[in-house]
């Protein structure tokens, strides 16, 4: 195959030789994007024949995700479904007028072979090309119209409540846990954002949902319950049988929803979960420099899911030369002998472990030990197996996910390694994906010296990376993390802001153009650009006292906010934003000398999730004080370190003990 990178090269050279252009969508972890590549792309007689009528480019949806959004809607407008790989025929000025997903290189189940397609396709380009022009145009002008935005006078934040009423009558499961039927996804932002609501308005509704959903998961299938870290979904309702494929993002945000939940609920499950969680980025997807991979395969050895699953003869044999009881763990694991997929077993927990330890009359402390033996066994066997494929790029703004995870686990679940790792990784993307001042999109291994930054940053990545660093100010004190998502904020709003619209386009102002601009509102897979702008201007506000930056968070959710009260699950990230600014934003100073004391204040502070709230800490003579407006004029009293609980910067008297600052909290 004579495949080109996307870029005007490939769009010359079908000018030239008046083709289309054939474009390929997939990402490095897709099942059937291999499968198609394997049937078709490799196949000499098609190839031969797609090199012959079209000009084919083949796009990363991941390295190019503003690609992929303009042209899956286009996919999805054509054909009423969606997915990858993704298939389209462009014409040489980038308008899509014929497309697809998967495509057999044989007839099969009422489906054309990809042959057939390449011919009809060829056909009507050579025949009709008024025809097909046309429809081009037409296509385009629709999704134009629909893509649309237009900014309301007012949002309502009562929205919030009619939510969680409408999760609660029609979206969530009550008997599995999670949200909608099979096949099902983690759905960690909103999840997240129940937790929040609960601690905000005191729905207690709002906090089963949100645990029903995170103990399913963690004892289910979707969670790897050797390695740690989940499955991208589960295609059953019970979350036992997932699809294998892990990736960074879902690790990021699950983490520290387990967080807030032990937070919430003082569930040592939740808090569990979270660790290990951390502990597979840190240990299966960490870059030597600090940053982290994309994802691993859901294959190995071209099958899909077998590195994951076991028969229950080699768990016996594992357990039992490890001298643990193997009867006793393969019925934990809910371990048979036919299996419970595929004459396999997934591993996964059908009782709580502490409704286990009790029917069998086990010592808990005994039966925690013994497994974690059971599961350094198992992963030790595990390893001398291949493993799926690793996707080795280092994406931006993925990253930006996994330095807010971390930070967030590190802060509530006080482990400081976790917070080491985010500052590890914030360091990478500065030292390697900034370059002569310019913020990337991906790295990879293999460049011009240890490594290669491509494609300038979009709005996802200048946006979720501003999150990260606020997070990492919070955490760590360190002005410079401020200092930098102020600037990555202010670059968003010169040059990725929709000024007639609302909100902020996908992709800048300066960069190449494609056929229509996207703008990504939702909170899909991973936050939208536009709801983590939304939080970073409704943090800055708090942090800076700039009124603008509120005015910023308010203008992104008067442009989406109808879509949120339409489709509440796509918008679980802005749901958070929405949560926030209803409650705050409200601001926390705490300044002293480093210490038991000013422990003491931080931590009766993250004693509770307080949406709303931001939080800033120096020493005296810290460059904060300088940097950073909330903390301007704040210092010790009386020796001690002194908080200031403000609104608006208009502060309570200081207080310098815990029950104080935990009253002073509360009103």
């Amino acid at each position: 195959m004579d495949w080109l990178p996307w870029g005007q090269e490939a769009f010359e050279l079908a000018r030239e030789q008046d083709k289309p252009v054939f474009l390929s969508v997939g990402y490095s972890s897709c099942h059937w994007c291999h499968v198609m590549a394997h049937e078709s792309f490799e196949d000499e007689q098609t190839a031969a024949l797609m090199n012959e009528r079209f000009v084919n480019v083949k796009v990363d949806r991941e390295e190019r995700p503003d690609v992929d959004q303009i042209y899956m809607d286009a996919v999805t407008a054509m054909t009423g479904h969606g997915g990858w790989p993704m298939s389209v025929w462009l014409t040489p000025d980038g308008k899509p007028f014929h497309a697809g997903t998967y495509f057999p290189n044989d007839r099969r189940q009422g489906m054309p072979s990809f042959t057939e397609v390449i011919e009809a396709v060829s056909d009507a380009w050579d025949d009709r090309r008024d025809e097909v022009l046309e429809s081009a145009s037409s296509i385009t002008e629709r999704l134009e119209r629909n893509a649309a935005t237009h900014r309301a006078d007012s949002f309502d934040p009562s929205v919030a409540d009619e939510v969680t009423s409408l999760l609660g009558r029609q979206v969530a499961d009550r008997h599995h846990g999670g949200f909608g039927r099979a096949p099902k996804f983690p759905q960690a932002m909103l999840i997240e954002w129940l937790l929040d609501h609960h601690a905000a308005t005191g729905d207690q509704d709002a906090l089963v949902m949100a645990g029903q959903a995170l103990d399913a998961m963690a004892r289910g299938g979707i969670h790897d319950q050797i390695g740690g870290g989940f499955a991208r979904y589960a295609t059953d309702a019970a979350w036992l049988v997932p699809h294998f494929e892990k990736m960074l993002y879902d690790n990021a945000l699950l983490a520290p929803a387990y967080a807030k939940a032990w937070v919430a609920t003082g569930d040592d499950r939740f808090a569990r979960t979270a660790r290990s969680t951390c502990d597979y980025l840190l240990r299966e997807l960490r870059h030597g420099g600090g940053a982290f991979f994309s994802a691993t395969d859901a294959d190995s050895e071209g099958i899909e899911g077998k590195f994951f699953v076991w028969s229950l003869d080699e768990l016996t044999e594992v357990l039992e030369s490890a001298g643990l009881p193997a009867q006793r763990f393969a019925t934990f694991f809910g371990a048979t002998d036919g299996g419970n997929w595929e004459g396999s077993n997934i591993l996964h927990e059908p009782v709580p472990r502490e409704a286990f330890v009790q029917e069998h009359g086990l010592d808990a402390y005994a039966f925690e030990q013994d497994l974690a033996s059971a599961r350094a066994a198992l992963y030790e066997r595990r390893s001398k197996r291949v493993p799926p494929g690793l996707d080795d790029k280092i994406l931006t703004s993925w990253n930006g996910l996994a330095i807010r995870g971390l930070a967030r686990v590190g802060a509530l679940l006080g482990e400081v390694a976790y917070v080491d790792a985010a500052v590890d990784a914030a360091s990478f993307i500065e030292a390697q994906l900034v370059v002569d001042g310019v913020l990337h999109h991906t790295w990879k291994e293999g460049g011009e010296s240890s490594g290669q930054a491509r494609i300038p940053a979009l709005l996802e990545d200048v946006a979720m990376l501003a999150v990260a660093y606020l997070d990492l100010y919070e955490v760590t004190g360190a002005a410079t993390w401020f200092v930098r998502a102020l600037e990555l904020a202010t670059d968003a709003r010169e040059r990725f802001r929709d000024a007639e619209g609302g909100g902020f386009f996908a992709n800048a102002h300066d960069a190449q153009a494609l056929y229509r601009r996207p703008k990504d509102s939702w909170d899909n897979a991973q936050p939208s650009g536009n709801s983590c702008m939304a939080e970073v201007g409704a943090r800055l506000a708090g942090y800076t006292g700039d009124a603008s930056w509120h005015d910023l968070a308010d203008e992104v959710l008067r442009t989406f906010g109808e879509q949120v009260r339409r489709s509440p699950t796509g918008y679980g990230y802005l749901l958070q934003v929405m949560e926030f600014l209803r409650a705050g934003p409200r601001e926390l100073a705490i300044v002293g000398e480093p210490g038991d004391a000013l422990d003491a204040l931080v931590a009766t502070y993250r004693q509770e999730l307080r949406p709303g709230f931001v939080l800033a800490v120096a020493a005296p003579g810290d460059a904060a004080l300088q940097t950073v407006p909330l903390l301007e004029g704040r210092t010790p009293v009386g020796g001690h370190p002194a908080a200031y609980v403000c609104r608006d910067f208009v502060c309570e008297r200081p207080v310098t003990g815990p029950a104080d600052l935990r009253e002073a909290l509360a009103r």
